[in-house]
């Protein structure tokens, strides 16, 4: 193996790799000097201004968890060495880092691993078909023949292969295929990991990189996303290198590829390896050394944009005006033309599968629970309860459990747009949402442990289970907020990442001599933190942004919406409402209607359905007709009576059937007639037949039309209706004369009774005053009375002295007029009822 890579990779190589290595991180320094004091710039100003989306209902882990094991067990690996199968332990910690042993024990014993295996930018591969197709295409013009057996025999008919563009290839096989599946999961998981290397904590260097890396590639003429964005940045930058590096060596090398097809192959493969590994480290320490002189020259820039950050605004607003002026018209023409007519059709490609994907993202963290409800009902207490946490905090890095989540959103599929708008791979965005979705779950979990420990230090342990059942609810509602804002940003990011490129590119031609003008526009000062590039690039998102907020804005209708269709609300993760209310269906055209009774008409052959309601109306007549019809019969006493009835109904019906013209008739659905009892006799059975008969057509009912029933029952409403006011209007004039006849009544014995009884309840107070009134006058009216019978006694000598019953008794004046006026009418002037201050109230008020 040594002599294949120093025979092929002598000194004049090294320095071509060397030279061409500087060359492309040169030109990348420089942009990324650039960008990073823009970056800076923006850093500065977001936390300045503030900024951001909504805010996220989930917590989020602020230390991730460390020294845990994603997952271990024992492979089956090729060994290039010695070109055989050896059985290893396979242990993969938290760093994703692949790492294996001779065995378990050597892992355990805290021995270094044998080897590891940083998967960025690999391929899992599950057949030798498939890594034979990328090999012979790794190697233009070395092709194996039909029938070659390959240089690899796998052990087993389950194989699992770690392939990259440009470096070392790993083999591995399992016995099973269950077995196969697991690892291609854990497998998939670590290289989605390792891909996702840059930091998005760093708010100034991952920016600046990833615009220097965009700015260089698109100085190349090459737009569009990458599928080699992926790892570390040394290892992005070599990805960069091989682009150029690696056609120019198989130019130099593969004429002096000696051996057989299989032996050529192999030595390019190591060459490849030796050469990316000589490029990651040459690439590290240059970026390196430039980071070091950005972050050296950090403080004196960022002293300089907080001194004078709105003069730097200011003069980025009015370059960005000018420029828009001459790039928004031909902008928005393309976007027109070229952009508008395929929003829908790719945001419903991204939306289907990420939408499952999230939903079954919910329903692993929902059964996850309902595990933790049952298990905790035997044994509730909180170290058994820690234990089954322990397995939980770990359920969003579990590999094999996610796998359903993540098998969702694989089914994404962009075919027919990849060629137009310059789309690499979907691989760049399904990991991109793998990913997002790993970071919900993680969080859904962290905020469950949070909230379920505070329930128990609040609480304790009783009623362990309610608690549970509790913070899952609250868990799934945030959860359900936070994934459906997460999806609406990856929609929002992968359209830009779609159609920015494809604008840029053809805009680019056109544009770009017209963009060194506006260059002094700015002052030299602020030149480090204005670029015009940047300026136009920032037009034409704003451009095309309001087109994808409006498309990614209606992922879920609102309920309201949904009601109005007369469907099931939005469900979480779909993008369209639910299917139709229960007694609605859906029609050809996608609307819910009222679903209609089949009528099965064997006259005519055909089924037909009732469209209006007037024709249900008549159908429900017709079997209401038909019941009364049977119930004729079903009469002993009657049923000889009743015959020449029916007979003559009957007739009258089969008259109508042959003179209703036949647009009128509504299409019924026959009744079959029940079979008359046995003590019938047989002219009963005749007319039985008969009807039976005239039934086998469409039923013709021999009453009036629905027009007709239609106006009777309105009359019948409207007449009833104006009896009932005009009821409602004699109760009332009676009401308001007896109000006026109370009010006209004088209630002198109650005139003092205070300040507000008069206000509060007049009525009230005349009625018990008139009450008053009646029992005093008719006291001494008794006492009229009896002072008249003892008239003609004799007088009793006159003592000189009076009784109090005397004097209570002649103090007083009654003013009567029998026999004109019932007693409730009587006006009575009683010395004890003094009105005075009740006519005074009446002439104050």
């Amino acid at each position: 193996m040594g002599d294949v890579i120093s025979s092929h990779l002598d000194e004049g190589k090294r320095e071509i790799i060397t030279a061409r290595t500087g060359e492309v991180i040169g030109e990348f320094s420089r942009l990324y000097e650039q960008q990073y004091a823009v970056a800076l710039f923006n850093k500065v100003r977001f936390d300045i201004e503030g900024g951001g989306g909504p805010q996220p209902q989930l917590l989020h882990r602020k230390v991730p968890l460390e020294n845990r094991s994603i997952f271990s067990g024992a492979l089956f690996q090729f060994l290039e060495e010695n070109n055989k199968w050896r059985n290893h332990f396979i242990f993969v910690p938290d760093s994703y880092t692949i790492n294996y042993y001779d065995n378990k024990a050597s892992h355990e014993r805290g021995l270094h691993p044998k080897g590891n295996i940083n998967c960025a930018g690999y391929k899992v591969l599950t057949s030798m078909d498939q890594y034979l197709e990328l090999l012979n295409n790794s190697l233009p013009g070395v092709k194996a023949k039909v029938g070659n057996a390959p240089f690899l025999k796998c052990a087993t008919q389950f194989p699992l292969i770690l392939w990259h563009p440009y470096a070392r290839h790993y083999y591995f096989c399992v016995v099973t295929e269950k077995e196969q599946k697991k690892w291609h999961a854990v497998f998939q998981d670590c290289v989605r990991h390792a891909n996702d290397g840059l930091s998005e904590e760093s708010q100034v260097q991952t920016p600046a990189f990833t615009d220097a890396v965009r700015l260089y590639r698109q100085a190349h003429g090459q737009y569009g996303t990458w599928e080699m964005m992926c790892g570390i940045p040394s290892q992005i930058l070599a990805n960069l290198v091989m682009e150029t590096l690696l056609p120019e060596l198989r130019d130099l090398i593969s004429p002096r590829l000696k051996g057989k097809m299989h032996d050529r192959q192999r030595n390019w493969m190591l060459v490849c390896d030796a050469v990316y590994g000589l490029v990651v480290r040459q690439a590290q320490a240059q970026y390196e050394a430039v980071v070091q002189s950005c972050e050296a020259r950090r403080p004196p820039l960022e002293a300089s944009i907080r001194t004078d950050m709105d003069q730097i605004i200011t003069s980025k607003e009015h370059v960005a005006n000018k420029i828009k002026a001459v790039v928004l018209p031909k902008a928005e023409k393309l976007l027109t033309v070229s952009i508008q007519p395929y929003i829908s059709s790719i945001l419903e490609a991204l939306m289907e599968p990420t939408s499952r994907g999230f939903s079954q993202v919910r329903d692993v963290f929902f059964r996850e629970l309902v595990d933790l409800s049952k298990n905790t009902l035997n044994d509730a207490t909180k170290e058994k309860v820690g234990e089954h946490m322990d397995k939980i905090s770990m359920l969003a890095f579990h590999p094999v459990k996610m796998q359903s989540c993540y098998e969702k959103v694989e089914d994404l599929s962009l075919d027919g747009l990849q060629q137009r708008f310059d789309v690499s791979s979907p691989s760049v965005f399904v990991q991109r949402a793998q990913i997002l979705m790993r970071e919900q779950m993680d969080d859904a979990v962290y905020t469950f442990e949070q909230i379920l420990h505070q329930s128990l230090e609040d609480q304790g342990p009783e009623g362990l289970c309610k608690n549970i059942q509790r913070c899952q609810d609250r868990v799934i509602k945030k959860f359900d907020y936070d994934s459906s804002t997460v999806r609406k940003r990856f929609f929002r990011e992968a359209l830009l990442q779609i159609f920015i490129p494809y604008m840029l590119k053809q805009l680019t031609p056109s544009l770009s001599p017209e963009l060194p003008r506006f260059q002094e526009l700015i002052f030299e000062d602020f030149s480090r933190f204005i670029l015009v590039e940047n300026i136009f690039e920032e037009v034409v998102l704003h451009s095309v942004m309001k087109d994808i907020m409006m498309g990614s804005s209606s992922v879920c209708p609102r309920s309201l919406d949904c009601a109005r269709a007369r469907r099931h609300f939005c469900q979480p993760g779909s993008s369209h409402c639910g299917p139709c209310l229960t007694p609605l269906v859906e029609n050809s055209h996608g609307r819910c209607i009222v679903k209609r009774r089949p009528s099965h008409a064997p006259h005519f052959g055909k089924v037909t359905t009732f469209p209006e309601v007037d024709e249900e109306i008549d159908f429900l007549s017709t079997i209401i007709s038909q019941q009364e019809t049977e119930s004729g019969f079903r009469h002993p006493a009657s049923s000889f009576q009743d015959v020449p009835k029916v007979k003559e109904e009957e007739d009258d019906r089969s008259m109508i059937l042959t003179q209703r013209p036949t647009t009128e008739q509504p299409t019924t659905h026959g009744a079959t007639t029940a079979p008359p009892p046995t003590s019938i006799t047989t002219a009963n059975t005749t007319t039985t037949s008969h009807s039976t008969a005239v039934r086998s057509g469409p039923l013709i009912i021999p009453y009036a039309s629905n027009s007709r029933v239609f106006i009777i029952m309105t009359s019948v409403f409207l007449v009833v209706g104006s009896v009932a006011l005009l009821l409602a209007a004699v109760c009332w004039i009676r009401l308001q004369r007896g109000v006026r006849l109370a009010q006209k009544i004088d209630y002198p014995a109650y005139g003092g009774m205070g300040p507000h009884s008069y206000d509060n309840d007049v009525l009230g107070d005349r009625r018990l005053a008139q009450s008053a009134q009646m029992y005093h006058y008719q006291h001494q009216k008794q006492q009229m009375l009896c002072l008249e019978k003892h008239r003609d006694e004799p007088k009793v000598p006159d003592s000189g002295a009076t009784s109090d019953e005397e004097n209570e008794d002649g103090d007083f004046t009654v003013y009567e007029c029998p026999g004109l006026a019932p007693t409730g009418e009587m006006e009575v002037k009683n010395p004890l009822f003094d009105d005075s201050t009740l006519y005074l109230q009446r002439s104050h008020k």
